[in-house]
């Protein structure tokens, strides 16, 4: 399955159904009075989280989709059937953008989390709502609202505790089978990994953490060399930054120019996409100890350490033999332990509100504005309907600008 963790899809809610203009008409009763009913409220569109899928392959080819509308009302007072909602799933981890405002307008952090992200139209009144004590045959019904039309960004980050980085070949796949049960691709040659890894660490029967893989990243990543930058933000929801050093490069080249240049292109990408990567602490992990007397090894790491003034955590390991990887494990779960995660992005749970126009609005001046009728207030004004009780012959009353006399 290809690994897509990046998409743009277009979701549009239903519209709401059609109050419709209906009178009853019925052997033995004469002016049965009006019975149009309210339309269906439009379906909305919601995006679930779905633990069992991690890539957004899914929303790749298909990049439209719409709820269905709310039905129109009928006669004798049936209100229209409401519009299906539409659930949409995706990873874990997924970020929602509107590409319009740029707005978050929600991040799936938990199993079966639901965001909103296109509320459904309002529903449209029947002419049974507009009936009061001098119309009494009203001839108006509205239009149901239309729903709302959304361009969405879908953004996939992993969800891991500690973030793996260095060149390739630099021995983090190679780290990650040593300390969990992942088995990503390991081989004797640069961008192996094409795609990000996660590992379950168990330090003991109650304490883990979750380790993330990522492709290489070179200097000039963010003109696109190598496998670019993208990755990157794969690091975003991480706690810690394991940075693993390669003592001897398969290029012969400069252990401090390569952790500059990597740690250059971090911090083009946090610039670039306004998120909090550099801020994040940085362990020096020097990897392939085990290719190097131990005399050269101690030489090598101190004259690193001096040229770049690094004051930060420092191991040593020899990943492919499991050689100091067990400190690295325990030293990161007390300091995951002592540092509470604290999330980028963690949006309280509250119900968001709509300014729907008001039920009638448009369409109904303030001396003819409905209101709720209660069932006994209903077959009062049925009951009412032609006693001529309000009116004295010869009464007068203008609707619609035509004035009206009233006869017994």
């Amino acid at each position: 399955m290809k690994f897509v963790d990046e998409v743009s899809i277009k979701v549009k809610a239903g519209d709401g159904g059609n109050g419709i203009v209906s009178f009853r008409r019925e052997k033995f009763v004469q002016r049965g009075g009006p019975n149009g009913g309210d339309g269906g409220d439009g379906g909305s569109v919601y995006i679930v989280a779905e633990p069992e899928l991690n890539t957004l392959v899914d929303y790749r080819f298909v990049r439209f989709y719409d709820a269905t509308r709310g039905e129109n009302g009928q006669g004798n007072n049936m209100t229209g059937a409401k519009g299906e909602d539409l659930y949409l799933k995706a990873p874990i981890g997924t970020q929602i953008t509107d590409l319009e405002t740029g707005e978050i307008i929600g991040d799936l952090t938990k199993p079966g989390q639901e965001v909103l992200v296109a509320k459904g139209g309002f529903h449209g009144l029947g002419n049974t709502r507009f009936k009061s004590s001098i119309n009494r045959a009203p001839r108006k019904a509205t239009h149901g609202t239309p729903g709302e039309t959304r361009e969405l960004r879908l953004e996939m980050k992993v969800l891991a505790d500690v973030g793996l980085l260095g060149l390739p070949n630099a021995g983090k796949s190679t780290f990650i089978r040593a300390v969990s049960a992942a088995k990503p691709k390991v081989a004797g040659y640069p961008f192996t990994t094409l795609i990000p890894n996660l590992g379950v660490v168990r330090v003991d029967n109650e304490s883990s953490f979750v380790v993330a893989d990522i492709p290489g990243v070179i200097e000039g990543a963010a003109e696109g060399a190598g496998l670019g930058i993208r990755f990157l933000r794969h690091l975003a929801r991480t706690r810690i930054l394991l940075h693993i050093v390669d003592l001897l490069p398969y290029d012969e080249s400069d252990p401090v120019a390569n952790f500059n240049g990597i740690m250059n292109e971090l911090y083009k990408y946090s610039d670039s996409k306004d998120i909090s990567l550099k801020d994040k602490p940085v362990w020096l992990v020097f990897n392939k100890t085990d290719l190097m007397l131990e005399e050269e090894v101690e030489e090598k790491v101190k004259d690193f350490l001096e040229r770049l003034d690094w004051d930060g955590p420092v191991y040593q390991m020899s990943a492919v033999k499991k050689e100091g990887t067990q400190v690295i494990c325990n030293d990161i779960m007390e300091y995951l332990i002592e540092h509470p995660e604290v999330r980028e992005f963690e949006r309280e749970e509250v119900t968001q509100e709509f300014n729907w126009p008001t039920q009638g609005e448009s369409k109904v001046s303030d001396d003819e504005a409905w209101d709720d009728l209660s069932d006994d207030d209903f077959e009062a004004g049925q009951d009412d309907w032609d006693d001529g009780e309000h009116f004295e012959d010869g009464d007068t009353f203008e609707e619609d600008g035509v004035e009206i006399e009233y006869k017994q």
